[in-house]
């Protein structure tokens, strides 16, 4: 970036000692730096760059290496495919009876995040430690936060679908900016999940929040934007633009001033109480796979498949089910 402005230059004690190339490969998401703009892409389309263990690692890794870059003054979040995300990768764990462990690359043996460890935990017919359940979901949170507590600022491009876990990830970035046909909410608050980034009430208030989480509804892109949860809603076809007058805007300003004021503004949403609404939506969210009814959606789904219990859950009332959110 050229410019006369003396506060907008490159120069400074760590300037000239930028790390080289872009690291190394993620089984999950890309990564780029172009200019001042780090540039994480989740790769996984052909899956609705579904959540697997992998996922809060990768993510995690990726922002800590754009928060040390400093080139980067600020850190984009997209998909490539259809969408955003889609949420866990949950069809092979309900189908096979094992609620609690996300498909994906090769767990620790013998740990939390072994997938034989979950399946013996989430047998219906042995005795359920939610504590298991919790020192393996608390992970995929903490991963995602990642995306709050980097020093730098942090957005949000959606496109498509972001449902599910996908909101657990979007909604710890600063600001969000959405194509206006896009479909984004938790509809397995429904039956057989509790979103446990526990953001929601933070982002739009506790009666907005309700609205959603207590019927599972899902927003279009557009309907986010008048509710505040994104800051700006596009056009699909301008998204791209959209989203890059943003980013540009921001890469403008001083990495020590982008700090400077996330910390002060990350200072009062952290002083509601987030971290405790995310310990408790983590608990609960293991809760409502140990429930009757989750029981009989988790089974539902080893008789006919994940997909099809997923469609009948979204049936009648709710008749929602799919990549649009039915609401013009």
């Amino acid at each position: 970036m050229t410019d006369a402005a003396p506060w907008r230059d490159d120069t400074g004690p760590t300037r000239d000692r930028s790390p080289e190339g872009n690291p190394g490969d993620y089984r999950t998401l890309t990564y780029e730096v172009d200019g001042r703009v780090a540039r994480l892409t989740f790769n996984r389309p052909e899956q609705g760059n579904s959540i697997t263990p992998d996922t809060p690692v990768e993510l995690a890794d990726a922002v800590e290496r754009a928060d040390l870059d400093p080139r980067v003054h600020v850190i984009v979040l997209s998909g490539r495919g259809k969408g955003f995300c889609g949420g866990y990768d949950l069809a092979a764990s309900a189908e096979r009876l094992l609620d609690g462990g996300p498909t994906g690359a090769a767990a620790q043996a013998g740990t939390v995040l072994d997938p034989l460890v979950q399946m013996t935990n989430h047998d219906p017919g042995q005795t359920w430690d939610p504590m298991i359940d919790y020192a393996m979901m608390s992970r995929f949170t903490r991963g995602f936060s990642s995306l709050l507590h980097a020093n730098k600022p942090t957005v949000a491009k959606i496109h498509g679908f972001c449902v599910a876990g996908g909101t657990d990830i979007a909604l710890h970035c600063d600001q969000i900016v959405i194509a206006d046909d896009a479909k984004i909410g938790y509809p397995p608050t429904r039956v057989w999940g509790v979103p446990s980034a526990g953001l929601w009430a933070h982002r739009l208030g506790d009666q907005r929040a309700k609205r959603l989480l207590l019927t599972g509804d899902c927003l279009s892109g557009r309907e986010a934007a008048e509710w505040g949860l994104a800051v700006e809603a596009a056009a699909p076809e301008e998204l791209d633009e959209r989203t890059e007058v943003l980013v540009q805007r921001i890469a403008a300003m001083p990495v020590n001033q982008l700090m400077m004021v996330k910390l002060a503004l990350n200072s009062a949403l952290l002083a509601q109480g987030v971290q405790n609404s995310q310990m408790i939506s983590t608990v609960f969210d293991g809760i409502s796979r140990h429930t009757r009814e989750g029981y009989a959606f988790q089974q539902r789904a080893a008789e006919t498949g994940f997909r099809q219990a997923v469609r009948e859950r979204d049936a009648a009332p709710y008749d929602d089910f799919g990549s649009s959110t039915n609401k013009g």
